[in-house]
């Protein structure tokens, strides 16, 4: 899967961390060291849809982009 190849060029904006952090109540020190994990779990569902990559593991949601590798946000996915 492209994604995974390219795993290691997977980076974020420094507001890209702060909101990371923010809406998931991170306590972890590197939010895309935080996500790498998560997208390389054997638990995500990677599904690619347009320009995005969107990864579903334990309960949240990381959205990356698909030509540059760019995490542009992660949230918990809202309980109905």
């Amino acid at each position: 899967m492209e994604l995974l190849n390219n795993i290691a060029k997977l980076h974020t904006t420094e507001l890209g961390a702060v909101r990371i952090k923010r809406n998931l109540s991170l306590d972890h020190d590197d939010a895309v060291e935080w996500c790498r994990e998560k997208i390389l779990s054997p638990d995500a569902v990677i599904e690619r849809r347009g320009k995005n990559w969107y990864i579903t593991v334990n309960g949240c949601i990381i959205t990356v982009n698909a030509y540059s590798y760019t995490i542009i946000t992660a949230h918990k996915i809202k309980d109905n």
